[in-house]
């Protein structure tokens, strides 16, 4: 293992000013360890309320955006609860229409929250067509609002850039407008591994398992 946090830095000046970002890379590579570590540590530090959710559960909901919202805001609640004390967890949701649901939610959060809010929202780029789209338009609607009625910093986490989510999988119609979440100041990925790095994991490995790397091989 490395550091989770050693090939994204700077994320907390990002967060401290107040920035909306996207986080890309392929799967298996490390974005959610990375993300939920920077959560904890956010937390730790005293100074916000951070974790990090996921929306996968909306997927099975591409044309049914209540039923899409209802699912995402109830695995919400759970993940608040099994990552965050009790006094920072989120307030009732708040009784709406739909395609209102997540931008209430996280403004009641927001307004709740003792300390700035920061929300790492996993997997968006699962999500589908009208679903997709509201949950970006809502995002853009309160971010104005940041920080005291609207998360301070958020991110989007995903295996694309936000430039290339599709309104449909495998369409080849891109969301009808040029930048669908045009408020991020920042679109990051995980770098490659250092050859350092390299030399640790195999290091780790050796004292693991007593197995020996010749220079020549790392």
């Amino acid at each position: 293992m490395l550091p989770p946090l050693s090939r994204l830095p700077n994320l907390e000046r990002l967060i401290t000013q107040q920035g909306y970002f996207v986080l890309y890379a392929p799967r298996q590579t490390g974005k959610t360890t990375a993300m939920l570590a920077l959560a904890q540590q956010l937390t730790a530090s005293g100074q916000y309320t951070a974790v990090m959710l996921s929306v996968e559960v909306g997927a099975a909901f591409p044309h049914d955006l209540a039923g899409a919202e209802q699912a995402i805001l109830q695995s919400w609640r759970n993940q608040a609860q099994n990552r965050l004390p009790a006094e920072l967890q989120p307030p009732p949701w708040p009784d709406v229409r739909p395609g209102q649901g997540v931008q209430s939610a996280l403004q009641s959060w927001a307004q709740a929250a003792p300390q700035p809010l920061v929300v790492l929202i996993d997997e968006i780029d699962i999500l589908q067509d009208e679903v997709l789209i509201s949950v970006l338009r809502q995002l853009r609607t309160g971010y104005p609002d940041r920080p005291q009625g609207f998360p301070q910093s958020l991110a989007l986490i995903g295996v694309r850039d936000v430039r290339d989510y599709k309104v449909a999988s495998g369409g080849s119609r891109r969301l009808n407008t040029a930048s669908p979440f045009n408020i991020k100041v920042k679109s990051l990925t995980l770098r490659n591994f250092t050859q350092g790095e390299i030399q640790s994991l195999c290091e780790q490995h050796t004292a693991d398992t007593g197995q020996v790397f010749t220079p020549v091989v790392v």
